[in-house]
C-alpha cells in the first residue's frame, strides 16, 4: 500500500496513521506491550496488513533517500558546469576570484607566500584574421591545455576572457613567479603552437602580482594586468 503524508510528520505519527489504514487496532496505554519489536511495532500489532504497511513505509523512506542523492549529483554537476569556462576547460573569471580570494585567505591566516600572474597572447589576433575564429577557438584551448599541463595541481588556472588567462601559484613569492611566468612565456617561443600544416604565431605578455592579505581579489587583478600591459608596451617601444 502507498503510505502518503507530509514529509515532517514524526515517525511515530506516520506509524499510527498506517496502522489505522491497515485495520490494525491501536495499543492503549494500559495495553501490555510485547518485548519483541520492529521498527518501534510491538510483535503483537504484527499482522500481514501492518507488516505491509510498514514494508511500503520502508520503500517511501528508501525512495526518498535515493531521491535526494540524485538532487545532490544533479546539483554537485550543476555547479561545476557554472564555474567552467565555456571554450576552455579552465575556471571562468567568476570562480577564478573565488578560488584567488581562498588563496588570499590562506596567505592571511598562514602567512605563505602566493603570486597571481595575469597573461595576455600576443598575435592572437592575427590567428582569428588569418584562419578564421575557428581555428583561435583551438588556439585558445590549446594554451590552456599546455598552461594547465606546466602548473603544479594545487596552482589555479583560469580564462579571464577573450585571450586573457590567470593563474595563482601558490607558495610563490613574486620572485618566483616572474621565473615560472618567464619560463612558461620562453617555452611558447621555443615551440609555437601548430596545427596541422599552420603555425599559430602566439606570445605570452604576463603581469605579476604577489598576493598579499590586504589586497582583494580584483584589485589583485588589475595589478596583474597593469604590470602585463605595462611589459607589452616595454616589449613594442624596444
Amino acid at each position: 500500500m502507498k503510505i502518503t503524508g507530509a514529509r515532517s510528520e514524526p515517525f511515530t505519527a506516520i506509524r499510527r496513521r498506517a496502522l489505522t489504514q491497515a485495520g490494525a487496532a491501536l495499543p492503549t496505554s494500559a495495553a501490555r506491550v510485547d518485548s519483541k519489536e520492529f521498527l518501534g511495532v510491538p510483535e503483537v500489532e504484527m499482522t500481514p496488513a501492518v507488516k505491509a504497511a510498514l514494508t511500503a513505509l520502508l520503500a517511501e523512506l528508501a525512495d526518498l533517500r535515493g531521491e535526494v542523492g540524485r538532487l545532490k549529483a544533479r546539483l554537485a554537476e550543476a555547479e561545476d558546469l557554472a564555474d567552467r569556462d565555456g571554450l576552455t576547460p579552465l575556471l571562468n573569471r567568476r570562480a577564478f576570484l573565488r578560488e584567488l580570494n581562498r588563496v588570499r585567505t590562506f596567505a592571511q591566516r598562514y602567512g605563505s607566500p602566493a603570486s597571481l600572474v595575469y597573461f595576455d597572447l600576443d598575435g592572437f589576433k592575427a590567428v582569428n584574421d588569418r584562419y578564421g575564429h575557428a581555428a583561435g577557438d583551438a588556439a585558445l584551448r590549446a594554451v590552456a591545455e599546455r598552461l594547465t599541463a606546466n602548473v603544479r595541481e594545487s596552482d589555479v588556472v583560469g580564462r579571464m576572457g577573450g585571450d586573457e588567462f590567470a593563474v595563482v601559484l601558490a607558495q610563490a613569492d613574486r620572485q618566483t613567479a616572474e621565473a615560472k611566468a618567464r619560463s612558461l612565456a620562453d617555452a611558447f617561443e621555443r615551440e609555437p603552437l601548430k596545427f596541422g600544416d599552420w603555425t599559430a604565431p602566439i606570445r605570452l605578455s604576463y603581469g605579476v602580482a604577489e598576493i598579499t592579505p590586504d589586497a582583494a581579489p580584483e584589485a589583485l587583478i588589475a595589478e596583474a594586468d597593469s604590470a602585463m600591459f605595462a611589459a607589452k608596451r616595454l616589449r613594442k617601444a624596444g
